[in-house]
């Protein structure tokens, strides 16, 4: 078959049938909406064990008009890519089940992002299919783009994780930082990052207005972030008034003189080819700096920096839709890369102006 030879990508790529495991969720809804578009997808089932049997668009509005219907869980078919948009621990008890009827598994859980079983030990409650851990690829392209071209086992990264590693990886690749420096990191999120099935701290008079943390120490998402980063680092999220986002605002204070050439050098370097990273640094207008309210619906991370010469210090901002470049998005996005597809097939949305809030 003819190549791309710019994209790597197969100028006929064929068409893969894809299940969604979990598909009533928010996320779910996200990867079927990105899939019914997608030009080298065709979705062949969606379960759900609470919505079996309703139409997908009695769900999920968008997809209102679709011929799609929920199905149970227990009953899988025969696909070549399976997506499992389901809660911690599922997958990795159902993983065997998975490859039996599917080629590619992309699991949006945290169940295979960390590369080992004492890990797990340590951030979640033990692991129960440890010998998957070394077959995974950890699913963020911009960082992870060789290892993930023909994977056949994808682990979709944290939202949070996801914002905080894309506004500081530039710094570690280009030796701004090596890994000894003191990094903050504070993290603000939307409701949907609780899923549709919040509990009481997500739902609407309890969200609304708020700027409460809700994870001052000990996130889970620091394992990641440490693991690719090679860095510990003091973390903090806040929960906040909006639905999609996640916006981090980074504190480094470099061992070392920093100059804005340097850091454009460093974001430039590993940013100005990739499609789905913008920089949005100072300049002109309302939104100067990374803004989950301008990213909202789609894969792309806005990345930026400003340096406080005065505290040896670099503030470096990133902004996600969570579902999306946090979860869904990203997941098309490896998909894509694995399967030799066009990398941006399905993700072209880049989002509205003005919108509400997110």
């Amino acid at each position: 078959m003819a190549v791309d030879t710019e994209t790597g990508a197969d100028e006929r790529a064929e068409t893969v049938t894809a299940t969604v495991i979990g598909g009533s969720g928010f996320t779910g809804g996200e990867l079927l909406r990105l899939l019914a578009g997608h030009p080298n997808v065709e979705i062949a089932q969606v379960t759900s064990r609470s919505k079996a049997g309703k139409s997908v668009g009695s769900v999920h509005p968008p997809l209102r008009g679709t011929d799609l219907r929920f199905t149970e869980p227990d009953d899988l078919e025969s696909v070549d890519v399976l997506f499992a948009a389901t809660p911690h621990g599922v997958s990795m008890g159902r993983i065997d089940d998975f490859f039996d009827i599917a080629d590619t598994v992309v699991d949006l859980s945290a169940d295979f992002r960390l590369e080992s079983e004492a890990q797990y030990d340590d951030w979640y409650d033990g692991h129960d299919a440890p010998e998957y851990l070394d077959r995974a690829e950890y699913a963020l392209p911009e960082i992870n783009r060789e290892n993930l071209e023909g994977a056949d086992l994808i682990a979709g990264g944290g939202c949070n994780a996801t914002a905080t590693i894309l506004g500081l990886y530039p710094l570690f690749e280009h030796g701004v930082l090596d890994g000894g420096e003191q990094v903050v990191v504070d993290v603000k999120v939307g409701s949907s990052e609780g899923g549709a099935g919040g509990g009481e701290a997500s739902s609407h008079p309890e969200r609304s207005g708020v700027v409460r943390p809700y994870a001052p120490t000990g996130h889970r998402h620091e394992a990641e972030i440490e693991q690719f980063l090679g860095t510990s680092m003091s973390f903090t999220c806040h929960a906040v008034d909006m639905v999609r986002g996640a916006s981090a605002t980074n504190h480094v204070f470099p061992s070392g003189p920093v100059s804005k050439g340097d850091l454009w050098q460093a974001y430039r370097g590993c940013y100005e080819d990739e499609p789905f990273v913008r920089m949005a640094a100072g300049g002109s207008g309302v939104y100067r700096y990374p803004e989950p309210k301008a990213v909202a619906g789609t894969n792309i991370a806005e990345v930026g920096f400003e340096l406080d010469p005065s505290n040896k210090r670099v503030v470096v901002f990133s902004a996600i839709d969570n579902m999306m470049k946090g979860s869904a998005g990203q997941a098309v996005h490896a998909a894509n890369v694995a399967l030799g597809f066009e990398e941006t097939a399905g993700l072209e949305f880049t989002g509205l102006h003005p919108v509400g809030a997110p």
